[in-house]
């Protein structure tokens, strides 16, 4: 529409404004999941060196930093934002997964969350978050496989040697 071509920008910085926030608290997420993974012995030390006075994993912030901004360099943004849903979506699954797995083996375990008709929640959840997967765009869903493949390497080529649960 003619006129509102300001209405279009300020969208367009709201995006922005958004994706980048989001971006950060993922980035610092992300940063203590790798610290917890690598106290457990399934990632490089490097990942859980604090930072001796403010206490947080400096060395985890940095290498994240690093590699998302040179990836956000040279992904398209659609690219980008595919498929960090697809990595919540997966990430859900896994969760209702989860759930429905220590219910049986660890029914005595404390839980500060409970979840209501297990297993009817956890299935219904990774029901609904399997068909948002299968309906993204197919070169997303390969560039997902990609990165679980690279993953997997990780995991048993690194891992699975230096974890400390064995």
């Amino acid at each position: 529409m003619v006129g509102y071509g300001w209405l279009a920008t300020l969208v367009t910085v709201a995006i922005l404004a958004g994706f980048s926030s989001v971006i950060l608290v993922m980035l610092m997420g992300q940063s203590r999941v790798f610290y917890t993974m690598s106290s457990d012995g399934l990632l490089p030390k490097v990942f859980s060196d604090l930072h001796p006075k403010y206490r947080t994993p400096y060395k985890s912030n940095l290498i994240l930093f690093v590699f998302v901004g040179a990836f956000a360099g040279f992904i398209p943004g659609s690219v980008a934002g595919d498929l960090t849903s697809i990595g919540t979506l997966l990430a859900f699954v896994l969760v209702c997964l989860g759930v429905i797995i220590l219910r049986k083996t660890d029914p005595n375990l404390a839980r500060p969350f409970k979840t209501p008709l297990v297993p009817l929640i956890p299935i219904l959840g990774m029901l609904v978050c399997t068909a948002m997967i299968i309906s993204l765009w197919g070169p997303t869903l390969t560039s997902a496989i990609v990165w679980m493949l690279i993953g997997l390497v990780v995991y048993f080529g690194y891992s699975k040697k230096h974890s400390k649960l064995k």
